[in-house]
């Protein structure tokens, strides 16, 4: 008589389901000076491992291989942030007209006020100053300086924990595997690949749709005559990588930028155009093209998990959110009881709807035949 295990009651399992997520965002908002660190190097280590591979199978050596691709990398990123800080570095040379130019958008913003609300120049004064001691309060620059502390600790520490997770990577992977003797290994082992895989195809066509957005935008502001196109176009790429909320602050910073730097105003709303229409294109032609399907999240789940992860970690988890949650996702689809869970992440948008979408509908029709020209031919 095969004798079958006792169910837990339903109000058992979430409330232990609801104290362990609780008990890790705990843990991730007291550790996140060093748990933010070690997940980008396991994202950039993850990236990284078939150069390594390929390297290991030219016999160049485990270290060696590690330390060659690592190096290349980081004088990759390196070149980047050298690159960014040329373009922070040309505008902030402009700080001093910009500050005039403000003051005189002040001026005129307060006269507007003035006559149409009826509410003084004496009293936006006290209020202007008021918030100008808040943000020079000792809590702004305390947290200013701990930002910087914490640049300085990931550009240190990141090259380090990267190489040793791509050192140790298969003492890591044996114990996540030992860790479940009771049957689940075969799940841990699909849940290892499957994560790696969707990491660096993720990143990969991040990384590539990164770099034609930053282009696209770049020369939408050179065609408009845009101050500083080069600069607003790295900008708003960059935070193109947070969905939907980066847009947004994007939007706004460029605008203020520009309102800022020209006399004109209508080319603030040109700006806008151009990266309202740059969004179109990403969102309907580039991220079903490079990026396809490889993370399948609904966008309730992405807004939520950037706010809850930028609220935990700071804005640096932000960009960790979406494979965070993938990952999640991969593992509530195995474990039998968070099954629920899984279908909350999950998107439930069907391939047939999509393609009503008639420039998805082209992408579909252009990938089919693409695949059909690659089938081999049987003689």
């Amino acid at each position: 008589m095969e004798v079958r295990p006792v169910e837990s009651p339903f109000y058992l399992r979430f409330g232990v389901t609801m104290i362990t997520i609780a008990i890790l965002a705990a843990a991730l908002h007291l550790g996140r000076a060093i748990f933010v660190p070690i997940f980008f190097a396991i994202l950039l280590a993850t990236l990284l491992l078939p150069i390594v591979q390929f390297l290991q199978r030219k016999r160049l050596g485990k270290i060696l291989s590690i330390a060659v691709t690592l190096s290349v990398a980081v004088l990759l990123i390196t070149i980047i942030l050298y690159f960014l800080s040329t373009q922070i570095g040309n505008f902030l040379d402009d700080i001093p007209a910009l500050q005039k130019r403000s003051r005189e958008l002040l001026w005129q913003g307060q006269k507007w006020v003035n006559d149409h609300l009826n509410i003084g120049f004496k009293a936006q004064k006290e209020y202007i100053d008021d918030t100008a001691d808040k943000m020079n309060s000792p809590d702004i620059l305390g947290r200013t300086f701990l930002s910087i502390t914490a640049a300085i600790s990931y550009i240190l520490f990141l090259p380090i924990y990267t190489f040793l997770i791509l050192y140790h990577k298969d003492m890591i992977k044996k114990f996540l595997i030992t860790m479940f003797k009771d049957g689940n290994q075969e799940k841990v082992r699909e849940v290892l690949v499957e994560s790696k895989l969707m990491s660096q195809q993720y990143i990969t066509g991040l990384l590539i749709e990164l770099c034609i957005v930053f282009l696209l935008n770049s020369v939408g502001f050179l065609l408009l005559g845009i101050k500083y196109p080069i600069f607003l176009g790295l900008v708003a790429a960059l935070l193109n990588i947070v969905p939907y909320i980066g847009m947004i602050v994007a939007n706004i910073i460029c605008i203020i930028i520009t309102i800022m730097s020209t006399i004109n105003p209508i080319n603030a709303l040109w700006v806008a155009a151009v990266l309202i229409g740059v969004q179109l294109i990403d969102n309907n032609i580039l991220m079903p093209l490079i990026v396809g399907n490889k993370v399948k999240l609904n966008a309730i789940a992405i807004i939520v998990g950037v706010l809850v992860a930028g609220a935990l970690a700071g804005i640096a988890a932000m960009f960790l959110a979406i494979p965070g949650l993938a990952l999640l996702k991969i593992i509530f689809e195995r474990v039998e009881h968070l099954h629920p869970w899984a279908m909350l992440l999950g998107d439930e948008t069907t391939i047939e709807e999509e393609q009503k979408n008639p420039v998805r509908r082209a992408f579909y029709r252009v990938r089919k035949k693409s695949a059909e020209k690659k089938k081999p031919t049987v003689r």
